[in-house]
Order: C-alpha cells, then structure tokens, then sequence
C-alpha cells in the first residue's frame, strides 16, 4: 500500500509540475498586453489624452514615440498598424492601410490600380468626413523611421498633410528608436509634423522590478492543485542574495522585458521531478547561458543553450 501511494504521489507530483512548466512557459512565450506600462505613468497619459483629444473633441495630431526596442511601445502594439519590414512600398502599405478601414469592399478590387489613384481615393474618403460625426482614424506607422526611406516620402508626407487639412478626425502615431528620426524627413514632411515626440525612458525602480518577477513566477489561484501553488508562490526565491545580484545585474543592464522573459523561460525549464521548485541555480545557469558569448562557443565548437535543451528533456521545436 505504501509502495502504492509513493508512486501515485510521484506521478502527481509529476503531473503538477508539467502544468506548472506548460502555463509559466506560454505566459513567458505569448506575452498578453499589460492595462497599464509599468514605469511610464506620466507618458501614458500624455498619449491617452491625445488620442482622446482626437477620439471625443475631433482634433487631429501627429506624434512620435521614440524608445529603445522592449521598454514601452506595448501602449500601442495592440492597435493594427504599418510596419514597412513587411510593407516594403508605399503603394503596399497603401492597400493595407485601405483593407483595415473596410474601404476595398466599396470599390472591389479596381480601385488597386496606381498608387497614385489609390492615394487619391483614400484622401477624399477622409476628406469627405464631418469631425462632429465621421469616426476618428488613427494610423499607427511601426518603425516610423523606415517610411522615410520610401521614395520622396509620399506616404508620409501625405498622412502628415491630411491630419492637418482632413474633415475626418485624423491621428498619425509614429513609433521608432532613432533619437535623430526628424533629421530624416524631409523640409515638407517636417513642416507638416506637429514635432510632439514622447520618449519612453522607463523610471521603473528595481523594487518594482523584482514584483514584476514574482509576478511572472507566481501561479494564478485557479490553479489544478491550491496546496502546491501555494508552495510555489510562497517561495523565496527572489529574496536570496545570489538571485538578487542576478536580477539587479540584468536590471541595470537593460529594463527590457524581453530579456527578463527569456532568463526566466531558460529557469523555468529546470523544473523536474527531483527540482520540483524554482532554485538559485536554476536562475544561475539561465543567467550564464543568457550573457554567454554565442561566437565564442560557436568557434569551440559548443552551443550551450541547445545543450540545455537536450539535458532537459526539452524540445526546442516547441518554442
């Protein structure tokens, strides 16, 4: 009978932790949209009043938020925009920017002719608006740099010009990480552009970063079994001094939570029956493999994070 219930406790055990691995890893993988930036407050609200301003008062702006890559534009990464990577030609962009406003239904697939009839058809469906009752649009352009190495500028100049002329309450959201973006643009471009610009430089404390990874460790409370995340959220993990200087090391280099998630997805994936909680060294060799010179250990011929798969009974293919 004994025999019999150490081997049920094992395999529930087991079973436990692959639910606990299988939720931590899709919430570390498929990141959902915080309601709120953390460290950004006042940022936030300069952006949520503009849009409103647009939204409710029918005004139309123009505006850049400049940031380094992972340390904010998650404010407006929701919202459908144009990325030039996928969009290499404006005449492209242009038939996205049509698709998303349900405007290819009214006219069929012949308004795709030029890009200058194209271009022409959408100023006038904008033109044609009433800013006490059309609905506002808002043109989210990602990597708003990259526009501006579309020939003369076309599509730039011509949004930036509409937001300021449009009958339809117009608003233009440029994001990028160039400092010197405006110095790209040219005269005309520049001059219709309301030069607003919000830097994302985060004031998050590491106190509040060490919460946000408690936050990401924690199990939510409909969790299959109560007592063990119980066990789990209780866990003073982030209170030992090596994991500290590891979190603290990483903070100071980059507030980026793409970083903080792969660190945590390479500790979560330690977990086993024999490790059946998260432990220093399992923060410690996700930190090594993280910071590890991925050249160097492809000259010696190793390559350290496959390996840590491998070890792990962890397929890679499943990310």
């Amino acid at each position: 009978v004994l025999c019999h219930r150490l081997v049920y406790l094992h395999v529930f055990i087991m079973h436990c932790q692959s639910n606990a691995q299988k939720l931590l890893r899709e919430r570390l993988c498929h990141q959902k949209l915080p309601d709120r930036p953390v460290g950004l407050d006042s940022q936030y609200k300069h952006l949520l009043e503009l849009l409103r301003r647009t939204a409710v008062h029918g005004e139309s702006n123009s505006i850049l938020i400049v940031d380094p890559r992972g340390s904010g534009k998650t404010m407006v990464r929701s919202i459908k925009r144009c990325t030039p990577l996928l969009m290499t030609r404006d005449k492209i962009a242009l038939k996205e920017i049509t698709r998303q406003l349900h405007l290819e239904n009214v006219v069929g697939d012949k308004v795709f002719g030029s890009f200058a009839e194209n271009l022409a058809f959408l100023l006038e469906a904008l033109k044609k608006g009433d800013k006490s009752s059309s609905r506002p649009v808002l043109f989210v352009l990602d990597e708003f740099d990259l526009f501006a190495h579309h020939k003369n500028q076309t599509l730039l100049y011509n949004l930036l010009d509409v937001s300021q002329s449009a009958q339809t309450p117009v608003a233009v959201v440029g994001l990028t990480c160039r400092l010197d973006v405006l110095e790209l643009l040219e005269k005309r471009v520049k001059s219709r552009f309301s030069h607003r610009q919000i830097h994302l430089f985060s004031s998050l404390s590491f106190s509040q970063y060490v919460d946000v990874v408690r936050a990401q460790l924690s199990l939510p409370p409909d969790f299959p079994d109560p007592k063990f995340s119980d066990e789990w959220n209780h866990s003073k993990l982030c209170e030992e001094k090596s994991v500290e200087e590891i979190l603290k090391r990483h903070f100071n280099a980059s507030k980026d939570f793409c970083a903080l998630h792969s660190l945590l997805f390479l500790a979560v994936s330690r977990v086993s029956v024999s490790r059946s909680t998260l432990r220093e060294a399992d923060l410690l060799e996700a930190s090594r493999l993280i910071s590890a010179d991925s050249k160097a250990n492809v000259l010696h011929g190793e390559n350290l994070e496959t390996d840590f798969y491998y070890r792990h009974d962890f397929s890679i293919s499943s990310l």
